[in-house]
């Protein structure tokens, strides 16, 4: 997976000015004009590009460090790495255009044009219109009880300038890991483009004594010998409080008891089970009374 910081041949702490001096420097190196006879130097020029991309845009470098090569690509497209690419700062570090622009060096345009992105705008090629604004990826972190349930949730975030409120209903049933969209809550438009979209990563607090599997939920309960012997009633916990249990006589270990209907929300509407499995606690020393009850059951056949 590409490492942005090696690309450009910088430390991860370095500077701003260092990051814009490590790529001015790759980049004459590698511009297709200097190497003709080198076929791969336009895909090094084209690294070099998506490298200085990424790490002169604070926002987009701390998505990196923060998510790593793989999570970074996984949240920005090809497009959304170039979107904000200001020529005028390309220009000026080959030395061309200034606040009037100006044309870049022969062969520059034709570096990108493998990219699907703004790249057609900066370098003469046509004009693209509107375009939809950056999306924003966040995560959350819920409860167990909160993912079956449902619930809503509020956060404060830093958009267009300034300060806003959002409010975020996490539907009931949702999956560990799930994304939740909520549309045009990104980054504004480009050209009176739409704004883009804002992603929450759900994280699912593990629980100490549920474990959901689909849309079940199993949660393991220890009875005595004899309660498996002789049968009993166990008071269990569950989503919707204490529910009662008959253990039949002769229960055997990892036996599993299904309560309809007490897991979590289906699409369909109704709902999974709990599975409830059964673990016999068998002693590990026994009383010398306890020793001949049980020689005498074992002599009865038992």
């Amino acid at each position: 997976m590409t490492n942005y910081y090696e690309i450009l041949g910088i430390e991860k702490s370095a500077s701003e000015d260092q990051i814009k001096k490590a790529y001015k420097k790759l980049a004459l190196k590698y511009h297709p004009d200097h190497n003709k006879d080198n076929p791969k130097a336009e895909d090094k020029f084209k690294e070099i590009n998506e490298a200085y991309a990424v790490l002169k845009d604070k926002e987009k470098r701390k998505q990196y460090d923060m998510f790593g090569a793989e999570g970074f690509r996984q949240r920005y497209s090809q497009e959304d790495i170039f979107r904000g690419f200001d020529i005028n700062d390309i220009l000026q570090n080959f030395g061309f255009g200034g606040p009037g622009g100006g044309r870049p060096p022969r062969g520059f345009e034709d570096s990108f044009g493998g990219f699907s992105s703004p790249f057609e705008n900066l370098f003469g090629g046509r004009s693209r219109g509107p375009q939809k604004g950056q999306s924003i990826y966040s995560e959350m972190t819920i409860t167990f009880e909160e993912s079956a349930h449902g619930t809503e949730k509020k956060f404060s975030m830093e958009r267009n300038g300034g300060k806003e409120d959002i409010s975020v209903r996490v539907p009931a049933g949702i999956a560990n890991n799930k994304k939740l969209r909520l549309a045009g809550k990104g980054h504004p438009g480009v050209q009176g483009g739409p704004s883009g979209d804002l992603y929450f990563t759900v994280h699912i607090t593990p629980h100490p004594i549920f474990r959901r599997d689909g849309n079940d939920i199993h949660i393991n309960h220890t009875i005595n010998l004899t309660e498996a012997l002789l049968g009993t009633t166990i008071q269990v916990p569950s989503l919707e409080g204490e529910k009662q249990v008959k253990v039949p006589q002769g229960t055997q270990p990892n036996s599993k008891m299904r309560l309809r209907g007490l897991g979590f929300p289906r699409k369909n509407g109704d709902r999974g089970d709990q599975i409830v499995r059964i673990q016999v606690n068998y002693p590990s020393k026994l009383t010398e009374d306890q020793i001949e009850l049980i020689k005498s059951l074992q002599e009865s056949g038992l």
